[in-house]
Parts: structure tokens; sequence; C-alpha cells
């Protein structure tokens, strides 16, 4: 499955922080619901085993609503500190999504030129849910 415009129209990112009372299935459903176009799963302190636990049940349900689920399902989102796009394309094949983090022009640029399907781009203003955001430059 490859992104086009489309699905990328409302993409959410999860984040357990914000989960309330509801767990982090039933607020993706919720997101499903309320039309979201595309779901990452961004669980950065979640261990191995609950991580994958948790994407597979968060895959059969965006396959439920034929939303394309990036989590090495789909594809994945890759950030500065991991892998360059073009290695994980190699990896991955020609069939995935990827996305990459960028910060700069050049970040992106150089994204685009290694296979990135779209870019991830943030944060624009300091944002308490990722202890590591740093804002973008002018």
């Amino acid at each position: 499955m490859k992104a086009d415009k489309d699905s990328l129209l409302l993409y959410a990112v999860t984040d357990r922080k914000w989960t309330g009372k509801q767990t982090l299935y039933e607020q993706v459903e919720d997101a499903l619901e309320g039309g979201a176009t595309f779901v990452q799963l961004r669980e950065k302190t979640l261990d191995e085993e609950h991580f994958l636990e948790e994407a597979k049940a968060l895959k059969k349900l965006c396959a439920k609503y034929s939303v394309p689920f990036a989590m090495d399902a789909d594809g994945v989102h890759v950030g500065q500190s991991d892998m360059e796009a073009g290695a994980v394309r190699e990896k991955l094949g020609p069939g995935k999504i990827i996305g990459v983090s960028a910060q700069t022009v050049e970040q992106a640029l150089l994204a685009e030129k290694h296979g990135a399907d779209y870019l991830g781009v943030g944060a624009v203003f300091p944002t308490g849910s990722k202890d590591d955001a740093v804002e973008v430059s002018k």
C-alpha cells in the first residue's frame, strides 16, 4: 500500500499520555470513526513485546476501516537519528509507505531524493507531547 493524497488528509499519531480513561485502542477507534485517514503508532516508552502486541491490534483495527497504518505494517516513519529513507526502502521494498521527520529544508530534500513518500515537519511550536522536540528552524 502506498501513501496517496487522500490517505494523508487527517494523519493521526498515537500518544499514550493523552488517553485519559480510554485505552489507546479506544482512542484510535474514535479517531478512525472521526475521519482519520492514516494512523501512526508512536509509543517510544513501550517495551518491544507490548509495542508489537499493540501494533498487531491496531493494524487489524485500521484494516477494518481501510486506513493505512504505519508501524512496519503498511509503512514506517523514521526520524533523523534512524535509518535514512533509501536504506529503509531497500529493506521494505517499493510497496511500503515511508515517512521521514525533517527539521530543515536540506533534510526534507534529502528524504525526498531517497524515496520518502511524505515528510513530517515539526515541531513548529514547543510541545509537551515529545520530550526531544526541537522547533523547526526558519
